[in-house]
């Protein structure tokens, strides 16, 4: 897999990120799929997608406690490119029993609690999600969060076995907002209210001037390396 990894990693040597989801169609036709949550980085590979007309599936984690500004981008987002981003929604059954035993707002009780919480509402629809598909696209960048500096465009996903490309990997949050500008894209409104990152309406506030990226995410718990599990090396 280090091999392959390589080999990719020098073809799409100095491509343009259109160009580097162009490289991944051709490569595994019909196997490409991206995951959107609606925020900026999101927004412009979305516009990168659908204005090209790539063949790669476009969906989304309906958790359930996004913010109603989300859903206005989401149908914004639907409303100009016309084609369809796919829902994936929690097991109905799992949701049931941990909210019906913990109450709907365990996750501030614990870590324990707010890994399950995650996983009920994300990881697992999004192992439903990524089944059968063979690249897997994201909106990470690598200033976002320190972890994220050990990362590269192209991975291996081990727990998902399919490869990871990040085709905005390097572009900073200025050039992010830049193309969002110049293209005229919809984004999410709580951007310009402090909320450089935008998950589940309880587990996120905006960040104050100084903090780090990821501050406004799950504030109440230790603030290394925190992540819901969905990008885990």
């Amino acid at each position: 897999m280090k091999e392959q990894l390589q080999h990719i990693a020098a073809e799409i040597s100095g491509l343009s990120p259109v160009d580097g989801l162009r490289y991944f169609v051709e490569q595994f036709p019909g196997k490409v799929i991206f995951s959107t949550s609606f925020g900026w980085e999101d927004q412009v590979i979305t516009d990168m997608i659908f204005s090209n007309d790539l063949p790669i599936r476009v969906f989304t984690l309906e958790t359930g406690r996004l913010f109603p500004e989300t859903y206005y981008v989401w149908n914004r987002t639907l409303e100009r490119y016309k084609k369809p981003i796919y829902s994936y929604h929690p097991q109905v059954d799992s949701l049931q029993k941990m909210v019906s035993t913990k109450g709907p707002n365990s996750f501030y009780e614990s870590v324990e609690n707010r890994k399950e919480c995650c996983y009920i509402r994300k990881i697992e629809p999004l192992k439903r999600a990524l089944e059968g598909y063979q690249c897997w696209i994201t909106g990470i960048r690598s200033e976002q969060s320190p972890n994220r500096h050990e990362l590269s465009n192209i991975e291996w996903d081990e727990g998902n076995q399919l490869l990871k490309f990040h085709p905005i990997f390097d572009w900073t949050l200025d050039e992010v907002k830049a193309y969002v500008k110049e293209n005229n894209i919809v984004y999410n409104p709580l951007h310009d209210k402090g909320f450089p990152s935008v998950g589940c309406a309880p587990c996120t506030r905006a960040v104050q001037p100084g903090e780090d990226f990821r501050a406004g995410r799950w504030w109440w718990e230790d603030q290394s390396k925190k992540e819901c599990g969905l990008h885990a090396s």
